[in-house]
């Protein structure tokens, strides 16, 4: 069986299927002419050496992909704030400045509410103010545990995670904590309370958060 699979093809088998029989001499220098081709890089004599060899490893050459560019990644919290990039600066730090702001934050609620009318219902309006930004809203400190900070009233000009910051009407920054103080907005005669304690989100995860209706809650 092993002579009939190894043996040579018939010439007149060849002649009927019209294939071409290659001679010892045709055949060695297809193969020196495809290593040549195939490994330019090597010198006659490596390619002598590696016909003495049983096998033959030919290159294989990958094409390189292309390097994405990386995304540069923004400022860290820490990086933020050894900037003081979100420090408001003492010349700015004006009433009458942010009165227009006031004056867009007005317009964002209405619109946010439908229009405010008089038959609004406060609930509806009391949800809508728990997710909203309040940049710009007029608040009051109506309770706290520091009797200091209770009467404080201002446009608020940054809310971070534990404070508001407020500009009061005698151009003064101050710097309120949520915790333990209530405070009160209002806007076209509607007053909502907002207890602080409960309140210490960003403005960002507010939007995403559902809040659960208490009766009762404590500062």
């Amino acid at each position: 069986m092993k002579a009939v699979i190894y043996r040579a093809f018939p010439h007149k088998e060849a002649r009927e299927h019209d294939v071409q029989e290659l001679g010892t001499q045709r055949a060695e220098a297809f193969v020196r002419a495809f290593l040549k081709r195939t490994m330019p890089h090597l010198s006659q004599q490596d390619c002598e050496s590696h016909l003495q060899r049983k096998a033959v490893v030919l290159e294989y050459f990958t094409r390189q992909k292309p390097k994405q560019k990386k995304k540069s990644k923004g400022l860290s919290s820490k990086q933020r704030r050894d900037m003081r990039l979100f420090d408001i600066s003492p010349e700015q730090q004006r009433y009458s400045l942010f009165l227009p702001l006031h004056e867009l934050w007005k317009q964002y609620i209405r619109d946010l509410c439908n229009g405010l009318k008089p038959d609004t219902q406060p609930q509806m309006i009391q949800a809508k103010l728990l997710k909203a930004d309040l940049h710009g809203a007029i608040i009051s400190v109506t309770k706290s545990k520091c009797p200091s900070y209770v009467g404080v009233t201002g446009i608020l000009l940054q809310e971070t995670k534990h404070v508001f910051k407020i500009i009061t009407k005698e151009d003064r920054l101050k710097v309120i904590p949520k915790l333990n103080c209530v405070f009160t907005i209002e806007i076209d005669g509607f007053i909502s309370y907002i207890y602080g304690s409960n309140f210490q989100l960003r403005s960002s995860e507010r939007s995403a958060k559902k809040f659960k209706v208490k009766g009762t809650i404590d500062l």
